[in-house]
């Protein structure tokens, strides 16, 4: 194991025991790909959202989120990205990952068993620790919101 990897304990679940686990695809990918494990193809219409397992569960270190991401691909070529993104798996959590997909494009689009659905991303999670006070420091935006800068 690399001095730079974070050790992350990991269980596959029956229905995953033939699919790769998670990897990342390139040297220098930040998200490593998970794979449906659906025992059928899914075919999600346009506008739909589909729950779809990944039979792992997974013990994230404290102080760790695993983030769940979309695909790029996915996304710009078949209009497939996720109903909450990133998702956040967090430390405590013990269940199966399922991602929730949803369908922006104007096909149906079919998930097969092992089709590279998603991606994973292990980020540090700083724990806050409030102090009110009674004001804020000044800056230059100041209380400026959506849009102040302007649409270029």
């Amino acid at each position: 194991m690399s001095e730079s990897r974070i050790p992350v304990r990991l269980v596959r679940l029956p229905h995953a025991a033939d699919l790769p686990l998670p990897e990342y695809e390139t040297a220098g990918a930040a998200g490593m790909d998970v794979r449906a494990a659906i025992a059928a193809p899914v075919t999600l219409a346009p506008g739909a959202i589909a729950r779809v397992p990944t039979g792992l569960t997974v013990e994230i270190p404290a102080g760790f989120e695993l983030q769940i991401r979309p695909r790029s691909g996915m996304a710009i070529k078949h209009g497939i990205t996720l109903a909450n993104s990133p998702a956040t798996i967090d430390s405590d959590y013990r269940g199966e990952i399922v991602v929730g997909l949803i369908h922006h494009g104007s096909e149906p689009f079919v998930i097969e068993r092992g089709m590279r659905i998603a991606q994973f991303v292990l980020a540090r999670v700083p724990l806050i620790e409030w102090h009110e006070v009674e004001t804020l420091s000044a800056t230059t935006r100041g209380e400026g919101g959506f849009g102040h800068t302007g649409v270029k």
